[in-house]
């Protein structure tokens, strides 16, 4: 079998895997004590929810002092850029989450979490695996799958 070499299909390449690594997610987190949801851009506007501090978001439109961002469940909400924080949380989505010793199913577990228990995100390992640390300074894994924010 004989391999070519072509230019467009190395550009096409390029971009495809381009394109892939431009669709990671981010997350922002909120910093203050406790942040307003609000349904527009302005503190005039009608005041959603009052979310706690480590609340993670997914930033969808970022604006000079307002951010559009989106929750676990899919909502949208404008919440003030000042509140919020590129630290990242992550929230336990399971009544209890398992925190293990290294990224695998069989390691030995550290401690579990409870629903809505922030975690610091510390790193991803690529493998459906996060690395975070508890707010007693514990460090661990958990899945992605049982986590939002990460």
């Amino acid at each position: 079998m004989k391999l070519f070499y072509s230019p467009r299909l190395a550009v096409l390449l390029v971009l495809i895997f381009a394109a892939g690594a431009a669709r990671a997610v981010e997350y922002v987190s909120v910093s203050e004590s406790s942040a307003i949801l609000y349904d527009a851009p302005s503190t005039m506007a009608k005041k959603l929810f009052v979310v706690n501090r480590y609340m993670p978001f997914e930033p969808v439109v970022t604006l000079e002092s307002w951010v559009k961002v989106r929750d676990r469940s899919g909502g949208l909400y404008w919440v003030e850029k000042r509140a919020l924080s590129n630290k990242r949380y992550v929230f336990a989505l399971l009544p209890l989450v398992d925190v293990r010793a290294a990224p695998d199913f069989a390691s030995p577990r550290l401690f579990q979490v409870r629903q809505q228990v922030a975690l610091e995100f510390i790193e991803s390992t690529g493998t459906g695996w996060i690395r975070v640390r508890h707010q007693d300074g514990n460090i661990g894994y958990v899945r992605r799958a049982e986590v939002w924010g990460g």
